[in-house]
């Protein structure tokens, strides 16, 4: 009998299944609040999905085009807090990685605005003291 493959964990770290957790967001769900926006941008970079990113990247910040070719490995994401205010957010996070088999981590306080029901990311400051 042939074992059933597990559905493969969400790159966020939430311990839910990819499609049950961040999945349902790069699908086209909205994210209900900028925490879980911040978990689905995540794993956006991990997956390399620049077009996901764009989509939820402030209009008022947001870049022409991302290329997201460079070498990284995520290895995990640490959501430190958060607060809300009406239609603005904050998250602060720690994401770490490897590149050409380097560690880094990256500290950031994320700003997020909400926009007719729509949570987008609008800039962030790195943090490098938070590490």
């Amino acid at each position: 009998m042939k074992k059933k493959k597990a559905p493969a964990l969400c790159p966020c770290g939430s311990s839910l299944s990819y499609e049950d957790c961040c999945g349902r967001f790069h699908a086209g769900d909205a994210a209900p609040d900028a925490v879980s926006l911040m978990r689905s941008r995540y794993s956006a970079f991990v997956k390399k999905d620049a077009a996901y990113l764009l989509r939820t990247w402030d209009p008022s910040t947001r870049p022409q085009s991302l290329t997201l070719d460079e070498p990284i490995k995520w290895l995990g994401l640490n959501i430190l807090g958060s607060s809300q205010q009406g239609d603005q957010a904050r998250v602060r996070f720690v994401a770490r990685g490897k590149i050409n088999g380097r560690a880094f981590t990256q500290s950031e306080l994320s700003r997020f605005v909400r926009r007719n029901d729509q949570w987008y990311y609008l800039d962030g400051d790195l943090d490098e003291d938070a590490c």
